[in-house]
């Protein structure tokens, strides 16, 4: 099995939107994407909840049968414009995928 973690950072004003409306943007644009290829086993997306310690805004998680299946995912055509929102909106990204 593999994970595939990314965490965000927003900008307080990018696209001509708030950082709310950026959040809920890109947690609606992500939650369209589970079961985008064959082996995508979980895919979660949650933002920065009051009284949690965080210290980004926004988290997805996915899970993948095996490698092929991520690369799939991270080269699949609906993904790509996806990828682009988060890269307008966001100020920091950080991501890490391990095998369990």
């Amino acid at each position: 099995m593999i994970k595939h973690i990314v965490l965000w950072n927003f900008k307080d004003h990018a696209a001509g939107a708030d950082k709310a409306t950026n959040m809920a943007r890109a947690k609606e644009r992500i939650q369209a994407l589970a079961q985008l290829v064959p082996g995508m086993v979980r895919l979660e997306v949650a933002a920065a909840e009051p009284g949690f310690a965080c210290t980004c805004d926004f988290i997805s998680l996915t899970e993948f049968a095996d490698r092929a299946a991520l690369d799939a995912y991270q080269s699949h055509p609906k993904h790509q414009p996806v990828k682009a929102f988060m890269r307008s909106v966001t100020a920091e990204r950080h991501a890490m995928d391990y095998q369990t």
